[in-house]
């Protein structure tokens, strides 16, 4: 085991960037587009666990993984071999032209437990969330024969141009319109931010007849082929989407015919305390008729996935979905390995000590830093908001702002989201070690106490 894997976050240079990184951030600049924003001044020359070491020798701990996509950390053995073996015997192979047989191997794994409604289920693999999103609802449409879906505020669900539509926050789509048509919002059970005065169970029938409103003022339930859901929110601010209400959407769906969409893509894979919160759905009755999923799929080789019952994925016009490298024989041997690793490593039993790890430290900022307004989540998909005033709950982005770079300085990397970018969000690789855990924790309380001081 290489001494990364262990180590904990330590800044060598006198500033950051460091001279090395410092040169290769400004090829960046020169070599490639400005709107694909970086505000860190991090340049990866290898990663191991939780941790990454830059090129001048910095160490850092990483609590966002790639937003999502390193649940089994960086650099695994398993997963670097299966890579090696699969592309020594070929890179590439069309599914549309040759059957290759990581693809059918994968599919039938994932198919025997992604929980989605119904016994027999079929996979289609795809490269991206937004791929695997955008095939969901198509897919969803071409069964269904409707033409609309329903998306949610503070959705985030991609960049494609039908995606763009589904995300809420515009900010993602400024200058690109115009939007596809056939998409409609409702609000988002988003209870920290709920009407002043509901109490949960109030503020969850408030949520529904939101919901059901989309149907006079936007489109008649007949004519929606799709409700889509985040599980919990990721760009919207790591806000779970209560139970009850999940219960409540999947009975407005059996009643009219709508397909229920889970979008995993960033909460899957281990990430809380299940391998998809859709499990906890499945659980209490309501499990959705499909799921999207990426990011952790694959350990960082790009892969998606759509999962649904085998009516659905059969009742698809053929030639309407798939693609040059959808289900890549590399990535796909990746994803094989990374599903033994996350069961063999139990990493969804590890996603729930390091969730209540994260809870307690940040409810224990709480006590101290009036500040501290919510903190949610599930299992290791933890958010915590900031607001200028607890009770008025004005939201506190500058402060964010200013804590994602002075950690950063310190050797710990976060990343704000939220509608208002005043929450921080937590995804750290579920490898991380408790001593990597606890000198996060000692970075995190430092640099807010520095940023409340200066």
């Amino acid at each position: 085991m290489s001494e990364l894997r262990t180590a904990l976050p330590e800044i060598k240079t006198e500033i950051l960037p460091g001279p090395k990184a410092k040169a290769i951030i400004e090829r960046r600049k020169e070599a490639m587009p400005g709107a694909i924003k970086c505000n860190y001044p991090i340049v990866i020359n290898r990663g191991e666990g939780a941790m990454v070491e830059d090129v001048d020798g910095n160490i850092f701990l990483d609590w966002v993984g790639g937003v999502g996509v390193l649940n089994a950390g960086y650099s695994q053995p398993e997963m670097i071999q299966a890579v090696k073996d699969q592309s020594e015997k070929y890179f590439h192979a069309m599914m549309n032209i040759m059957t290759h047989e990581n693809y059918i191997t994968l599919a039938e794994m994932m198919n025997e437990f992604m929980p989605v409604r119904g016994e027999k289920k079929k996979t289609m693999f795809a490269n991206s969330g937004a791929e695997a999103d955008e095939n969901a609802v198509k897919i969803a449409k071409s069964y269904t024969k409707r033409p609309n879906i329903i998306v949610f505020s503070g959705a985030f669900h991609g960049r494609t141009a039908l995606t763009m539509a589904m995300t809420s926050k515009k900010a993602y789509a400024y200058g690109m319109g115009p939007m596809p048509d056939g998409v409609y919002r409702a609000e988002f059970p988003y209870l920290y931010r709920a009407p002043k005065g509901f109490t949960e169970e109030e503020a969850i029938d408030y949520y529904v007849k939101r919901l059901e409103a989309v149907f006079e003022e936007c489109s008649a339930p007949d004519y929606v082929a799709a409700i889509v859901v985040e599980p919990v929110q990721g760009e919207g601010g790591f806000v779970p989407a209560p139970i009850e209400w999940v219960k409540a959407v999947r009975g407005i769906c059996d009643k009219y015919g709508i397909l229920l969409v889970a979008d995993e893509v960033q909460s899957g894979w281990g990430r809380s305390g299940k391998m998809f919160v859709s499990d906890y759905w499945k659980e209490a009755g309501c499990a959705p008729d499909i799921i999207a999923t990426a990011k952790s799929i694959a350990a960082g080789m790009p892969l998606s996935a759509v999962t649904a019952r085998a009516e659905i994925m059969d009742g698809v016009t053929p030639g309407t979905i798939g693609g040059t490298f959808c289900g890549n024989a590399v990535a796909c041997a990746s994803a094989i390995e990374t599903i033994k690793f996350i069961k063999k490593n139990d990493l969804c039993a590890r996603a729930l000590e390091i969730g209540k790890k994260v809870e307690a430290f940040y409810k224990g900022l709480a006590e101290k830093y009036p500040v501290v307004g919510d903190v949610r989540g599930i299992g290791a998909m933890m958010g915590t908001e900031f607001v200028k005033d607890l009770k008025t709950k004005e939201p506190y982005p500058e402060l964010v702002t200013k804590l994602v770079q002075t950690t950063a300085r310190k050797g710990l990397i976060i990343e704000s989201a939220g509608t208002y970018n005043n929450v921080v969000r937590f995804l750290c690789p579920l490898v991380v070690t408790d001593e990597q855990l606890e000198a996060g924790f000692k970075i995190m309380e430092e640099s807010l106490k520095e940023c409340l001081e200066s």
